[in-house]
């Protein structure tokens, strides 16, 4: 379990980095409600929710020895300040995942830059040694972790982001009764997550998109 605390700082800053560009969107498709309420900060205590930000990483990682699933409070969004409910709701939704595909490139350059910049030290001490280990742990790990966030939110389920761009090409009745399925979504996809097909389907899609960021380390420092 201990090996794995390295990831919490990146899992903390890339659930926070989701919300705040659901958050930021929303602001320029004209709703300023995360605004006003203070979740357009980079303090990540407005964002933290006990349960998923918490308890669910910290269960995990006794259980299991590693996270499997984190998520931050989600901002606040009135679509009724949006000027085209469906189209915008979708743009606030895919930008939380595409968030963190920068952040996936935005581990790998930082773990290029450490891993440059440690092969330059000529016999480091020791706690450089273990520093640039820690850096190099939670960027690497920053890389698959963001793939596994951005691929996880856009499943179609409610109450992930994926749900809100299925649901734009709903009826209004179908999309409605489609949203209906709340948190409760939550619980098909942990039992999801559980069946071999979607879960080999799941690791497949992420493995193909974290390729390119290892090819790209491959490339500076193979």
């Amino acid at each position: 379990m201990i090996d794995q605390i390295y990831i919490l700082p990146i899992l903390l800053f890339s659930v926070v980095i989701h919300e705040i560009s659901h958050g930021y969107m929303a602001l320029r498709l004209g709703d300023p409600t995360a605004r006003d309420m203070g979740r357009l900060t980079l303090n990540p205590i407005p964002h933290i929710d006990l349960v998923g930000s918490i308890l669910v990483p910290l269960f995990s990682l006794f259980v299991a020895g590693q996270i499997f699933i984190a998520w931050a409070k989600p901002v606040p969004v009135n679509p009724m300040n949006f000027s085209n409910y469906r189209r915008d709701d979708v743009l606030v939704s895919v930008v939380g995942p595409l968030s963190n595909i920068f952040m996936a490139l935005a581990c790998t350059i930082c773990f290029i830059l450490v891993s440059s910049l440690g092969l330059l030290i000529n016999d480091p001490s020791a706690i450089v040694i273990q520093i640039f280990d820690f850096l190099l742990r939670m960027f690497g790990g920053g890389i698959a972790l963001n793939i596994i966030l951005a691929v996880f939110n856009m499943i179609p389920i409610p109450p992930l982001d994926g749900s809100h761009v299925v649901a734009a090409f709903l009826p209004d009745e179908t999309a409605d009764r489609y949203r209906s399925i709340g948190f409760f979504g939550v619980f098909i996809i942990l039992m999801l997550m559980r069946w071999a097909p979607f879960s080999n389907l799941f690791g497949l899609i992420v493995g193909t998109l974290i390729t390119p960021f290892h090819t790209l380390i491959g490339l500076f420092l193979g």
